[in-house]
């Protein structure tokens, strides 16, 4: 049997604390001759820009709205190999930052590698000099902090005029929202410096942000709750037994909420030598823990029990109060186990597709006065979950997300709208040749609102900007911007009104 496949069948009976060293011994780390010589005709998708992308004219077909005049800032690893050497995991790759300007037919496009420390000593050396997520480069030193370490390539928050660039270990990056220049770390206050803040802060309706940092080592949440203004109202930290892998969570009226999945960090591997995230295991008699935080009081805490599973990221939470109790409702995308993380994204570097468990729409129902938790898996495959940004912590219905599974593709090939109440759902393929990236909901007064969201054509080697209606996507695009270039697959992004 090829190594290949036992490493799929190893994934889909869970056996994941063995995945790490086996992924390791499936080949030489001569990662970049291995992609390099691959023939996957989809691999720029995961391929180095060689420099930043000034200012580019997209060729536009049809008219944007003009509920999308505004800015689009997307996020993503594109600093995958540097000297010779590629790194080993999708999620290392240092952080590009990228800027579409709408304005009716004329698009514009800008793309510029973060400069964080870690990349700008990297590329003077010439060489890899720190730790990644999951790559241990040989002849490393340990990080000195978080920052460090700190590639800023997962996702953005649009605040006061700035643009933060968002990982998961460490600070937040100050971007300039109109030249993309790196200004330097965010700190919200003197002894919150280097803190973890991560990816996915929440806004409520009012304008306040709220967010979390995971810190493994010590088994620690840090929380955090902003002022619309920008400015820090509060900041602690809670325990939290088995830290898990946590990338993401939702908020309510009255509530945080995180759903635990059983990949727990483990110290002894860490201090063995193994990347960060091989210093994990899966530990499925664990269950799914929701773990539910007054957000008022964040000393009360529940903690309630679900079948274990594994999720990157979370679509919205609400909140209701019944005869049966106070019940919270949460939407989530869900697998059986972590292989995604352990194998489908390292494969990429070599630009191999290997197919894992497959991760599906998942509505929960966590009853806080029961201290019960159920939960109903639809039909949809999905991923990169969105919603109408005013319905944050409200009862919703509609999440945009992507869909469509293909054996021969990384990723997914469709953008869908699913109502997560009836399961009932419209898409659009974007067809044979094309991966789709995360696509947002643009609110339009009391119209349906307008969905917009960037696809790689691997085909023409282009990427498109297409924005559909809301309530009509079947219908394809309204219009569509393309660019004369691919860019590399990104991660998250945020629109900001003109």
């Amino acid at each position: 049997m090829e190594r290949r496949e036992l490493l799929r069948l190893l994934v889909s009976a869970g056996a994941l604390p063995l995945l790490a060293p086996l992924a390791r011994a499936a080949g030489t780390d001569d990662w970049q001759t291995q992609f390099e010589a691959a023939g996957a005709p989809w691999k720029t998708s995961f391929a180095t820009p060689a420099d930043d992308f000034p200012l580019t004219r997209a060729t536009v077909r049809g008219r944007f709205p003009d509920a999308v005049a505004g800015t689009l800032f997307r996020i993503g690893p594109a600093g995958h190999d540097l000297g010779g050497e590629r790194y080993h995991h999708w999620f290392d790759g240092d952080g590009m930052v990228h800027r579409f300007v709408i304005e009716g037919a004329d698009v514009r496009h800008q793309g510029r590698y973060v400069a964080t420390p870690k990349r700008v000593a990297e590329v003077k050396a010439g060489r890899r000099l720190f730790e990644a997520f999951g790559t241990m480069p040989p002849g490393v030193e340990p990080p000195t902090s978080a920052d460090s370490i700190n590639v800023a390539n997962t996702s953005v928050l649009p605040m006061r005029g700035e643009v933060l660039a968002l990982w998961e270990g460490g600070s937040a990056t100050r971007i300039d929202a109109l030249t993309l220049d790196t200004l330097g770390v965010k700190t919200w206050r003197a002894d919150l410096a280097g803190m973890p803040f991560s990816a996915h802060p929440k806004v409520d309706p009012d304008g306040t942000v709220w967010n979390f940092g995971v810190s493994s080592g010590q088994g620690l949440l840090a929380l955090y709750e902003i002022a619309p203004e920008g400015a820090l109202r509060r900041a602690a930290v809670v325990p939290v037994a088995d830290m898990p892998m946590v990338h993401d969570f939702a908020v309510t009226e009255r509530h945080l909420v995180f759903l635990l999945p059983p990949l727990v960090y483990d110290s002894k591997r860490k201090a063995a030598g193994a990347s960060f995230l091989d210093a994990h295991v899966w530990r499925p008699e664990l269950g799914m823990r929701a773990l539910v935080i007054d957000k008022r009081n964040w000393e009360r805490r529940q903690v309630l029990a679900l079948p274990a599973g594994f999720l990157f990221h979370v679509g919205n939470a609400w909140e209701e109060d019944t005869p049966r109790g106070t019940q919270i409702h949460i939407d989530y995308v869900r697998s059986d186990n972590a292989g995604s993380v352990f194998v489908t994204s390292r494969e990429l570097m070599r630009a191999r597709r290997v197919k894992t468990t497959e991760p599906h729409l998942t509505v929960a129902t966590l009853n806080l006065s029961t201290e019960r938790a159920t939960q109903e898996t639809l039909a949809q495959e999905a991923e990169f979950p969105r919603i109408d940004p005013r319905r944050v912590g409200l009862r919703h219905r509609q999440v945009v997300h992507a869909t469509q599974i293909r054996r021969d593709l990384p990723g997914f090939g469709s953008i869908a709208r699913t109502d997560v109440e009836t399961g009932r759902s419209q898409r659009y393929s974007y067809g044979a040749q094309a991966m789709v990236e995360e696509h947002v909901f643009v609110p339009d007064g009391s119209k349906p609102g307008w969905v917009l969201g960037t696809v790689l054509d691997f085909g023409r080697q282009k990427t498109v900007l297409s924005c559909f209606a809301a309530d009509n996507l079947a219908a394809g695009p309204v219009a569509q911007a393309t660019l004369p270039y691919a860019l590399p697959l990104g991660l998250h992004g945020a629109f900001v009104a003109t």
